[in-house]
């Protein structure tokens, strides 16, 4: 891993921290900690600059309401924006042109400019259908946008917004009519036919020619054909050419989930359409297409120069199934504009990154244009799965030079590359080591690059930068809890959004250099600020398995009672792919407060960042590829070890819960150590993985049709008749993300099983994100008493 002290050096930094925790915990009730968050002090939701970078705007939301107000800072304490002042309001996300003179802001899907030097703002488009995609034109004298499918240019000194590409998925109505013998027939015979036509071919010609002549007149339309629908498009800057990605219309067969709300203002059942579940027939594949727009000719790039695109890497699998192999190439997909094509600021260069559908690979490609080619520069292969996450690339000023993120040497790092007249010039690690480097924002003349970063401890956020020219990183906070950052307009500041185990994120100033941060905002309550918490230790769990330490949260009295067991309470974070293991405010922070109660109560508590966390490079993140909930299980059980030969832990008297990801976990922890594990509460459950959405879970165990086994050793139903100890399951009704199936379907086993000693609570208001302050109490209550009348037994 990347923490560079010994073993023992961790566990001596822990202990000499417990103990001196001096401070006796406030008492916190149960009613309290799920209470509505309200009471803590709303968090800094967003936070961005003003346009000449000495203010500073954030949202948050209003106490007892759901509504967000705007506050700013201009160099005293926050003061709320004013309605009339909205008008004036910078954006969160403002387009530079080259020399940050001017920036473009889109603000609720409307446009405007930014003069930096004077401070004026002119607005470019006011509409119905929201703007999108802004970008500066490669000689600056335009703003190119998008709406809807189409994509429009407002010339400054002409103050005009103009058409530049339009498209239409329909058939081009003046184009030729297919070869036929038998209309050449007709015509050949039918003088009058032949005239009907020519008079027509004659008005369409001299109507398109009038409409070239005619700068004031609108281009002609871009047919793309009635068989496919537009997913994205980027237009270059120089205005010549569109790239636009399709898929083929009505081509997803898969059937639509439909939830049942039961609980509705009309008094009536009612349907919602929701997601579709994973299947060899999900996503389908997409094309690229590359649009000329002087002449409207399109041409479908081919992926063939991609390299490995016709290998299937999953054709050992196909074959001992019997299936069909596949014929040519894989299947391609782009994710939205921002993330899939990305243009040179002159318009000359153009990179697009495709994704195989199986996700084994990652291909980064540029595009001759004047050969309608692709031309490969990078590929990232990974035989479990390419990560989803960290995927930026972008040029460099110089117009030539391509950066990108790769998890290639097993941990996420950023790279540059030559891309235009280099030949193979090889690509050049900017950040390296057993860490990661995300979220990157470069300085305006591209020398610099700032990320987050967490080289000390992996749970530890900073910003960092490193400069091109030596690649040296250097630290810029000491915060421990970065969450977000921005660059000022003019590079000399960075705006931080941070936090800590019990503060919600604040936002402060920092030098683009480094320095002390200058805090701008506490939005804490005072009440909530008043008490006093127990500090969680972070902590290295060694693993029995020859992993890496598993990196935990440990809750537990600052002195243990000599000769006394306490029981153990294992939570377990959601999503599988996260990192609750940190400095920051948790998103688990009304668990956290739970486990202040349980101290209090007499337990002690561990949370783990287990195998498939995020944070922790390729090989922690790919551990669980086809056997999900077995290498966690076994972090856990050494962190059940590891609790009782270290802190007292009663090893007869373990509990386990969590919510989502974590509450399959508990399922998996109940059924296949049944003899560990005396008392689980597993929330908003997966319970059989072949119910749940595609792009998650074809990552982790491919498709059901083609890995049944991976399924079957991964879906807690299948051990559902191991179940020995006691378990709640609590589901909400209306969940969109896992549903409320799972957990139905479970109960239905259980019940043909004869199995005792379990409960199914349901919350018929409740989606995936519980929201109402009732339900988090009434299911807290239901986890407390189980492990009260459970965990507390000789």
């Amino acid at each position: 891993m990347r923490f560079v002290l010994p073993f023992s050096t961790t566990l001596a930094v822990a202990f000499t921290t417990l103990t001196a925790h001096a401070a006796t915990p406030t008492p916190i009730t149960l009613d309290q900690a799920m209470a509505n968050p309200d009471w803590i002090g709303n968090p800094v939701e967003s936070a961005w600059w003003g346009w000449d970078s000495r203010q500073v705007y954030f949202k948050q939301k209003r106490a007892g309401s759901p509504l967000r107000d705007t506050f700013q800072i201009a160099g005293g304490a926050p003061k709320p924006v004013d309605d009339k002042q909205l008008a004036n309001l910078d954006s969160a996300d403002p387009v530079y042109n080259r020399d940050r003179t001017r920036a473009i802001l889109l603000r609720n899907g409307d446009l405007f400019e930014r003069d930096l030097k004077s401070g004026a703002l002119t607005q470019i488009l006011r509409g119905t259908t929201p703007a999108a995609d802004p970008q500066y034109a490669a000689d600056g004298a335009s703003v190119q946008f998008r709406v809807g499918s189409d994509w429009f240019s407002w010339s400054r000194a002409a103050r005009l917004v103009s058409p530049v590409a339009v498209l239409r998925t329909a058939k081009d109505p003046d184009a030729a009519p297919d070869a036929s013998a038998r209309r050449d027939l007709q015509l050949r015979l039918l003088s009058t036919l032949a005239r009907l036509k020519e008079e027509h071919d004659a008005t369409r010609d001299r109507r398109n020619q009038e409409r070239e002549a005619d700068p004031t007149r609108a281009p002609l339309p871009v047919y793309l054909g009635e068989k496919v629908v537009i997913e994205t498009s980027a237009l270059s800057p120089d205005g010549r050419y569109l790239l636009v990605v399709t898929n083929a219309k009505d081509g997803d067969k898969r059937r639509v989930g439909k939830l049942p709300k039961y609980v509705t203002e009309s008094g009536y059942e009612e349907t919602d359409d929701e997601r579709k579940r994973v299947s060899d027939e999900g996503p389908q594949p997409q094309q690229l297409k590359l649009v000329e727009l002087a002449t409207r000719k399109v041409t479908e790039l081919s992926f063939d120069t991609l390299p490995g695109i016709d290998v299937d890497p999953l054709a050992d699998m196909r074959a001992a199934r019997k299936l069909d192999p596949l014929k040519g190439n894989r299947g391609v997909r782009f994710e939205s504009r921002d993330e899939s094509i990305r243009w040179s600021d002159n318009g000359k260069q153009v990179a697009v990154m495709a994704q195989a559908i199986d996700n084994k690979d990652r291909w980064i490609a540029t595009v001759d244009l004047a050969a309608a080619t692709l031309r490969p520069l990078h590929r990232l292969t990974d035989n479990a799965w390419v990560n989803n996450r960290g995927n930026g690339f972008g040029w460099q000023p110089d117009n030539s030079t391509l950066w990108y993120q790769s998890e290639e040497s097993g941990y996420a790092h950023i790279y540059l590359r030559p891309a235009v007249g280099a030949g193979t010039a090889a690509a050049r690690a900017l950040t390296s080591g057993k860490w990661e480097a995300s979220d990157v924002e470069w300085s305006a003349d591209g020398k610099t690059a700032y990320f987050l970063c967490n080289p000390k401890l992996p749970g530890t956020y900073e910003v960092c930068s490193s400069a091109t020219g030596n690649g040296a990183l250097k630290e810029l906070t000491s915060l421990g809890g970065v969450e977000s950052f921005t660059l000022s307009p003019d590079g000399r500041k960075l705006l931080v959004r941070y936090s800590s185990a019990y503060m919600p994120a604040q936002i402060a100033t920092v030098d683009s250099g480094g320095g002390a941060a200058k805090q701008l905002t506490d939005t804490r309550n005072a009440d909530y600020k008043a008490r006093e918490w127990i500090t969680p230790q972070i902590v290295a769990v060694p693993s029995t398995h020859g992993a890496d330490p598993i990196w935990a949260k440990l809750y537990r009295p600052a002195t243990l009672e000599p000769g006394k067991k306490y029981p153990v309470v294992m939570f377990v974070h959601g999503a599988g792919y996260l990192q609750n293991v940190t400095r920051r405010f948790p998103v688990y922070f009304r668990e956290q407060m739970f486990h202040n109660l349980l101290v209090e109560k007499g337990y002690i508590v561990l949370d783990m960042d287990y195998r498939a966390s995020l944070g922790y490079g390729r090989d922690w993140r790919t551990a669980i590829y086809r056997q999900m909930g077995h290498p966690e299980l076994e972090d856990y059980i050494d962190g059940v070890n590891w609790m009782v030969a270290n802190h007292q832990g009663d090893a007869g008297n373990v509990g386990i819960y969590g919510g989502s990801y974590g509450g399959f976990m508990t399922f998996m922890a109940m059924l296949r150590a049944p003899d560990q594990f005396k008392a689980g509460a597993a929330l908003r459950p997966v319970t059989d993985w072949t119910t749940y959405n595609h792009e998650y879970t074809a990552n982790i165990l491919n498709t059901p049709e083609l890995d049944p086994e991976a399924y079957k050793v991964s879906s807690p139903i299948e051990y559902a008749d191991q179940l020995k100890g006691h378990l709640l399951i609590a589901h909400g009704m209306v969940d969109d993300n896992v549903f409320y199936q799972d957990s139905v379907r479970m109960a239905q086993r259980f019940i043909e099983l004869k199995k005792d000693n379990w409960e199914l609570a349901s919350y018929p208001l409740e989606r995936h994100a519980y929201v109402h302050a009732e339900s988090w109490y009434d299911q807290y209550r239901r986890i407390y008493q189980l492990f009260e009348r459970t965990l507390k037994k000789e």
